[in-house]
């Protein structure tokens, strides 16, 4: 039996819970292999998760609990905007 399925990347799957999840892991993707994706990925599963591809990758994954650098603009748009420590959620644009 064939039915129509959908992929997500865990990304997106953030916040939502499937019956049966399928994660590719690979080492042509070491760059992404951290701990709280894997964890992510499998947390998404209420009955069956399974995982597809090299051993290596998951033991790699598992093992680098780093969390990269975020790159946000916050620190410049409150520069911009107001600073914090001004009241309770207020903005220059506010007043």
């Amino acid at each position: 039996e064939i039915r129509l399925a959908y992929a997500l990347t865990i990304h997106k799957s953030q916040g939502s819970e499937f019956p049966v999840v399928l994660m590719g892991v690979a080492m042509e993707h070491f760059v992404m292999l951290k701990r709280n994706l894997v964890y992510t990925g499998i947390t998404r599963a209420r009955k069956l998760m399974v995982m597809v591809g090299d051993a290596r990758a998951v033991g790699q994954a598992v093992k680098d609990d780093s969390i990269g650098e975020r790159h946000s603009k916050l620190a410049e748009w409150l520069s911009e905007h107001g600073r914090a420590g001004e009241g309770e959620g207020e903005f220059e644009g506010d007043r």
